[in-house]
């Protein structure tokens, strides 16, 4: 605790120095004054959490002097369930500081692009897809985050082949970004008359959504194609060419959206989807070795590795790179994502903090 104190001081220290300069007149005119103001920010809750934990620390200090000396029992069992919730508060403190007190990923605040694709399974994997898709709209509700669909292609039954969006907000990527990966469904689908157990999967990739100034695109290096939309009902049933495929010829990369009515739009939307593909390009050899620590543990987020299994028949859902299991599948399908992605956040922590 010692150290993290040190650290809470050092932190007050430089908030009292940034009040001083956000209070000097002209500062909004600055060119990095979005940043002092995040930066203040952050630092004011990790103060405020620091002061709360120090309170804490010297409560529970005082409550097991007290329990030493109390000799009736029913007051010592009061102050032994003081002390287990005030120990039990004051570790969750030391988490979140922990967590604030690393260096911060400028991608985590970034919007994330999400891509999902039916795997193996046949039209049982394209229905899982959809629910899968369904279960990151609902998350994002419940995070305030707002979901924009890029490209869709349905299924006959209600499933998809392959969707992507975008989910817009602060931090939306640093909540999802480790949700890229091999997802497994096991269950007996409804067509299945014998009532066997099938096993499907989908793929998800979580990209962070990269700036124009981030990434340069040439347009000589883009192929532009127009097509009609497909799938069912809408937009897709117009005889106008709206939908989109750019190629990135340097690279072979394809991207295509249909879902918005203006071929305009659809591009807009291409692009965007491009960028956080080449962005990620860019950046892969200069984070290798960071994921080699930072992931070690929790897994690398390639789209190749099985991360999860939702198994229907338990009810349950099995997260297999850090062995968490949670019998709350129905919960988790509708959005209540937080019990898989803040123990994965963790073990990135302790995993951090161990290297």
């Amino acid at each position: 605790m010692v150290r993290i104190f040190a650290r809470i001081d050092d932190a007050a220290a430089e908030l009292r120095e940034l009040e001083g300069q956000l209070s000097q007149p002209g500062v909004v005119a600055r060119p990095d004054f979005a940043d002092l103001s995040r930066r203040y920010a952050r630092l004011r809750e990790l103060v405020a959490k620091g002061e709360e934990l120090r309170r804490l620390c010297v409560a529970i200090g005082e409550e097991k002097d007290l329990l030493r000396e109390e000799v009736d029992d029913e007051l010592r069992g009061a102050l032994r369930e003081e002390i287990e919730r005030d120990e039990a508060r004051a570790e969750v403190l030391r988490q979140e500081i922990l967590r604030m007190l690393l260096p911060e990923d400028p991608a985590d605040r970034k919007n994330a692009i999400v891509e999902i694709r039916a795997g193996a399974g046949g039209e049982e994997a394209a229905l899982f897809a959809a629910e899968l898709f369904r279960m990151y709209t609902r998350y994002a509700e419940r995070r305030g985050f707002t979901v924009r669909v890029m490209d869709t292609h349905p299924t006959p039954l209600g499933g998809v082949k392959q969707v992507v969006f975008a989910v817009e907000g602060e931090g939306a990527y640093g909540r999802l970004r480790y949700e890229s990966g091999v997802h497994r469904v096991q269950r007996v689908p409804e067509t299945e008359a014998s009532g066997r157990i099938h096993t499907s999967t989908a793929t998800v990739a979580v990209l962070p959504e990269a700036e124009e100034v981030e990434v340069e695109i040439r347009p000589d290096d883009l192929r532009m194609d127009t097509f009609r939309a497909s799938g069912p009902g809408g937009q897709h049933m117009q005889k106008n060419e709206t939908a989109v495929r750019i190629t990135h010829i340097p690279t072979g990369i394809v991207v295509a959206c249909q879902d918005e009515r203006s071929q305009h739009r659809n591009r807009e939307l291409a692009l965007r989807v491009l960028r956080a593909k080449l962005w990620e390009i860019q950046q892969s050899e200069q984070e290798r070795m960071l994921r080699e620590t930072r992931r070690r543990q929790i897994g690398t987020g390639d789209r190749s590795e099985k991360i999860r299994t939702y198994n229907f028949p338990q009810m349950r859902v099995t997260d297999h790179r850090i062995g968490l299991t949670v019998h709350r599948l129905a919960e988790i399908l509708d959005g209540d994502l937080d019990p898989l992605i803040d123990p994965i956040l963790s073990a990135e922590l302790e995993e951090t903090l161990a290297g």
